[in-house]
């Protein structure tokens, strides 16, 4: 598994507060909160490289083990099973509303 990057992030002590109680809410820690909506604005704008790895489920890990991020499959039958989201492919959804 590759090493994830560290970085300091300095921020109002408003807007870490409302981070941290907008994560509580979504069951994420402040810092994954922080990489969903940078993912989410990334991806937004075209600009979320390819390669990049799913993001972990929220949550304790299944009793028969974790679900890495190298098996995508694997995550996404857990995540409907949890009910959560699954990824929107906006493209596709924009040009099967133009079409219908």
């Amino acid at each position: 598994m590759t090493e994830r990057k560290g970085v300091l992030l300095r921020l109002d002590p408003a807007v870490h507060e409302a981070l941290a109680r907008w994560a509580a809410d979504e069951l994420r820690s402040t810092n994954a909160q922080i990489e969903f909506l940078l993912r989410r604005a990334l991806a937004d704008a075209g600009r979320l490289p390819g390669h990049t790895r799913p993001m972990r489920l929220r949550g304790r890990p299944p009793a028969g083990g974790p679900a890495g991020p190298g098996d995508p499959d694997q995550g996404a039958a857990q995540a409907e099973d949890r009910g959560a989201a699954q990824p929107v492919d906006r493209d596709a959804a924009e040009a099967e509303d133009r079409s219908g």
